[in-house]
């Protein structure tokens, strides 16, 4: 079921109702509103279901046995079995088929008749987002940093059908606690909400899914058939796609709980306004680059253990991220691209503090080369991110820079025009945007109301007919 389409609009109006009516009453609350979440989730399949509550029954008995454990060995022991057990879903349907295919071609390469099984299974949507989730349950219950909470509390946790399928990553005490808080209506913040869905909707189909369908979908599906111009517009026409997809999805996703009453974690700060890597992964899926970053990177050691382990730490959270985002070498590569990003910044934030190195000057100049240093680095790895290979992308890098100019067909005004809004967002000052939001919200319910229509009306006519799904429904 996806976000902009009639059916969730149906669906989430009967669950709004459902929810402001049984909000008084907080159990019978909870079951209507999982039920609600694992309806939205059996919508695309219903054997999915049995996957998410395996993955609740796990992590929660996880949690108790970890809680119930007096011995810091065995409540270790107790926690790493627990994510293991947690982590194997995920293992299997995400990863079984390319273990097995690499270690067939490894085996071949090197003589050894090896052939494990093949066995084509189908990825659930969501896995990754509801498994990390449940990871971070268990091992803040391991922390003492959360309490192990009831099995209704974790159901719901989990399900919640505004993240549950490409999140943003909530953790246990950015929700949990909110289930059990008394939600007054008329407290609601439904323009700000408003805001967020219609600037969701606005970047999903208005600019993401046109730059898919009228460069990136082409570009990327046959690079060779187009010359360095196109291709080069097609690759930062990706970037903003992605961007406007995923930070839309996101965006709707925080709206529709704030109308519930709820409040998640914000995903996106103008990431390609960033003028640094590191930056960058502090303004982009915000949500992942914590969880990586408190679950992965500082229990390896993080920056603790001397610089060699720190770059090495670096590259093993990216490498593990990209891997994330998908079980093929191209994702890896993204990954690995961009850990060697951080290790090269941490290396010269190093160097500026023993005096090696001069502070670069605080000049405009020097400022708009930093974004596009950054802003470039950043495009070079979604080429690896979003071909179907290494190999396709190394042909689209290597046509991009040897390669003749060819047809400009694909590169329209309109492109253009779409990826010029989607980057100006990034720098747009954010006083109007709050004068205008204030505006609104002194309107009377009908103004209001039909302000929110022709918005409405404009999207769904700008935007091309048909909406795809997410971008990140498929990690």
């Amino acid at each position: 079921m996806l976000f902009p389409t009639v059916d969730f609009a149906l669906f989430f109006c009967l669950v709004y109702l459902g929810h402001w009516m049984l909000n008084h009453a907080a159990r019978p609350w909870k079951w209507f509103m999982i039920g609600a979440s694992y309806f939205f989730y059996a919508w695309w399949d219903p054997r999915y279901i049995a996957l998410l509550a395996l993955v609740t029954v796990v992590c929660q008995l996880a949690a108790i046995a970890v809680s119930r454990q007096d011995d810091r060995r065995r409540r270790t022991w107790a926690m790493g079995i627990g994510v293991a057990l947690t982590l194997a879903p995920l293992l299997f349907f995400k990863y079984y088929g390319f273990f097995t295919v690499n270690v067939t071609n490894t085996a071949s390469a090197l003589g050894l008749p090896l052939h494990p099984p093949l066995i084509q299974v189908i990825l659930p949507i969501g896995v990754s987002f509801y498994t990390f989730m449940a990871i971070s349950y268990v091992v803040d219950v391991y922390h003492g940093k959360f309490p192990v909470s009831s099995w209704t509390d974790v159901t719901l946790y989990l399900s919640f059908f505004p993240h549950l399928v490409a999140g943003p990553i909530v953790r246990p005490d950015e929700l949990i606690p909110q289930l059990d808080v008394q939600r007054d209506a008329r407290h609601v913040d439904v323009v700000g909400a408003g805001w967020l869905i219609l600037g969701g909707l606005f970047k999903k189909i208005v600019i993401a899914n046109y730059l898919a369908t009228a460069i990136v979908e082409e570009v990327f599906g046959d690079p060779s058939r187009h010359g360095w111009l196109e291709i080069g517009v097609g690759i930062v026409a990706y970037a903003v796609q992605i961007y406007c997809d995923f930070s839309g999805y996101t965006d709707i996703a925080i709206g529709l709980a704030k109308l519930l009453g709820f409040r998640f974690p914000q995903n996106f700060d103008r990431p390609y306004s960033a003028r640094s890597i590191q930056e960058f992964w502090r303004r982009w899926h915000m949500t992942l680059s914590r969880w990586l970053r408190d679950y992965l990177y500082i229990p390896l050691g993080g920056s603790r253990k001397g610089t060699g382990r720190t770059y090495v730490n670096l590259m093993i959270t990216m490498l593990l991220g990209g891997l994330w985002h998908g079980a093929a070498w191209h994702f890896v590569v993204w990954g690995g691209l961009h850990g060697v990003y951080l290790v090269a910044g941490q290396w010269k934030r190093s160097l500026r503090e023993r005096g090696v190195l001069a502070e670069l000057p605080a000049a405009p100049w020097m400022t708009a080369l930093q974004w596009l240093g950054a802003f470039g680095l950043v495009c070079v790895a979604w080429v690896f991110f979003r071909a179907d290979s290494v190999g396709t992308a190394l042909t689209m890098l290597r046509r991009l820079f040897t390669g003749a100019a060819g047809s400009t067909d694909l590169v329209t005004t309109p492109v253009l025009l779409a990826i010029a809004i989607g980057l100006a967002t990034q720098f747009v000052p954010r006083a109007p945007a709050a004068r205008i939001r204030a505006g609104v919200s002194r309107l009377r319910p009908v103004p209001m109301g039909i302000a929110a229509a022709f918005v409405l009306f404009a999207i769904t006519t700008l935007g091309p007919r048909g909406v795809a799904p997410f971008i990140y429904f498929q990690f």
